[in-house]
């Protein structure tokens, strides 16, 4: 053990020195082209400003929470905040609450919701799934994505049929002591709607965004922005089926959200499998 600890510090120093070079060289560079062209100047600090307005909506504000979406993976939501909050803009007077009750919806977001629920169960969809899970941490089934039916062995007609609001319909099982780190959705076109299909008694599985922790034994649905900071936990023995459903939020003119989400669905098919790398897709 006493041969191996100038390695492990050699390595944790290396480490941490990567992580510094990273954050830094950026930043210098910025800063020289402003020198330059002070119009750079202008755009990084417009840049800054948005992203700080943007992470200040999580409530777990520490130094990890701001390092991740600066610098980490939170980076494209930073690179987006200019958008997104002019989405949250598009959609006034309907403002983001961050995380959602049901009722707090428009009648015609319940029910979708309400019908990809009773699909869920009425077709035994865990039956049907259950046997496609074999050797996989965490999969991933789409039925349709960014309003684009996707061709399965599955078959639950419902979830290809035309909805007026919901645009993404998968289904996410993570296996048996299986979780993701903190990560931040990109874009706040849409809601993110999960749903525990099944029966989980253990308080060790949960979704956590923010200082809210969410226990499927205490409730199956739970709706979100996901572009606030979040993480999915499963520290039990037993599988876990979530709905996993994106809907246009509630807007006056929600047709302008649609166009936008088309437009993003044909530059984000190409790069797909890198947004989901973590994930086993199950067709």
């Amino acid at each position: 053990m006493i041969t191996q600890k100038p390695f492990f510090r050699k390595w944790l120093t290396f480490r941490y020195l990567k992580k510094a070079l990273k954050r830094l060289v950026p930043l210098a560079l910025v800063i020289y082209l402003s020198t330059i062209w002070p119009i750079v100047g202008i755009v990084a600090g417009i840049f800054f400003l948005g992203g700080l307005l943007d992470v200040l909506r999580n409530s777990t504000r520490n130094l990890s929470t701001f390092d991740r979406y600066f610098a980490g993976n939170g980076v494209l939501t930073w690179v987006l905040s200019p958008v997104n909050l002019f989405l949250d803009f598009l959609c006034l007077p309907y403002w983001n609450k961050g995380v959602y009750r049901l009722d707090q919806l428009p009648q015609g977001h319940q029910a979708e919701i309400q019908k990809l629920i009773e699909a869920a169960h009425s077709r035994n969809l865990i039956q049907m799934l259950e046997s496609k899970m074999e050797g996989k941490k965490r999969g991933m089934i789409f039925f349709k994505w960014y309003g684009k039916n996707i061709p399965t062995s599955v078959d639950m007609p419902e979830y290809h049929e035309k909805y007026k609001y919901i645009r993404t319909i998968g289904v996410s099982i993570f296996n048996k002591r299986s979780s993701t780190g903190l990560h931040y959705g990109p874009l706040r076109i849409t809601l993110r709607v999960l749903y525990n299909i099944n029966t989980i008694e253990d308080p060790n599985v949960y979704i956590q965004v923010g200082h809210h922790v969410h226990r499927w034994k205490d409730q199956k649905l739970f709706i979100f922005d996901d572009t606030l900071q979040h993480k999915s936990i499963n520290e039990s023995d037993g599988m876990r089926y979530c709905l996993f459903v994106d809907m246009l939020r509630p807007a006056p003119v929600p047709f302008i959200l649609d166009v936008i989400l088309t437009g993003v669905r044909l530059i984000m098919t190409p790069f797909r499998a890198i947004f989901y790398g973590h994930w086993s897709f199950i067709k």
